[in-house]
């Protein structure tokens, strides 16, 4: 079987536009699911990979802004110009 958050379709593609505070407060919801008990065995699985999924796109989502922030910080930098 694959593994949902190792497929080859982009993170963007799969979260459907999903905002970064939105991923996290799923992530909010599905944690105290899971730590409440009221996730039934049968949906386990599906919230674990979901997780999964989601922390895989906050991450992706967070080195993008880091390397976008670090380009307008070193376009600011008057020793790198020229």
């Amino acid at each position: 079987m694959a593994d949902k958050v190792n497929q080859a379709e982009p993170v963007d593609e799969q979260a459907g536009g999903l905002k970064y505070r939105e991923a996290m407060e799923e992530l909010s919801r599905i944690l105290a699911e899971i730590e409440g008990d009221h996730v039934d065995l049968d949906e386990l699985a599906v919230k674990v990979e979901r997780a999964a999924f989601l922390l895989q796109m906050c991450r992706k989502k967070i080195q993008d802004t880091e390397m976008k922030v670090k380009a307008v910080i070193d376009g600011l930098d008057p020793a790198k110009e020229g």
